[in-house]
């Protein structure tokens, strides 16, 4: 834990709370957006594509700007959770928070037409599934993505 944190790491349940109140943020302002896409676009190919482009930077971006900025999105204010960085002080980088949350844009592999979508979803399928397991099987209950970021955590504050 942070030596100035208050608070435990989070839980897996906070946190999928967290992330769900996030996804619901960000899945809304996605499908506004690329429903205006598809509405003045006259080919799917290209709708496609650049729908794919712009859902990752959307996901990857919300939490990367939130994270680095104040170490909370909307969703860990309200589960009262908040990331620090390697330094257990600060909140991440910009770059740390890049790295811990990479697997959202994973969804790019939708610029491939067809097979593309169903590629990124497994892959961000898969890795939801192994953020889960290291989140329980951690003492400090940090996942790959914390540790590929260089020891970022998720701190119950409150």
């Amino acid at each position: 834990m942070p030596p100035n944190a208050v608070g435990q790491p989070g839980s897996l349940l906070d946190r999928f709370v967290a992330r769900f109140i996030d996804g619901v943020i960000v899945g809304v302002v996605s499908v506004v957006i690329n429903t205006v896409l598809a509405i003045i676009s006259n080919s799917w190919l290209l709708t496609g594509f650049v729908s794919a482009v712009l859902t990752a930077a959307i996901y990857l971006g919300y939490f990367a700007y939130f994270e680095s900025s104040r170490g909370q999105t909307v969703g860990k204010m309200v589960m009262k959770l908040k990331v620090f960085g390697p330094d257990h002080v600060s909140n991440p980088t910009m770059e740390q928070a890049i790295r811990r949350n990479v697997w959202t844009a994973f969804g790019i592999a939708g610029v491939i037409p067809i097979v593309g979508s169903l590629l990124g979803g497994l892959a961000e399928l898969a890795a939801v599934i192994l953020i889960a397991i290291n989140i329980n099987s951690d003492p400090q209950r940090q996942h790959w993505f914390d540790k590929f970021a260089g020891g970022t955590q998720v701190i119950k504050i409150g």
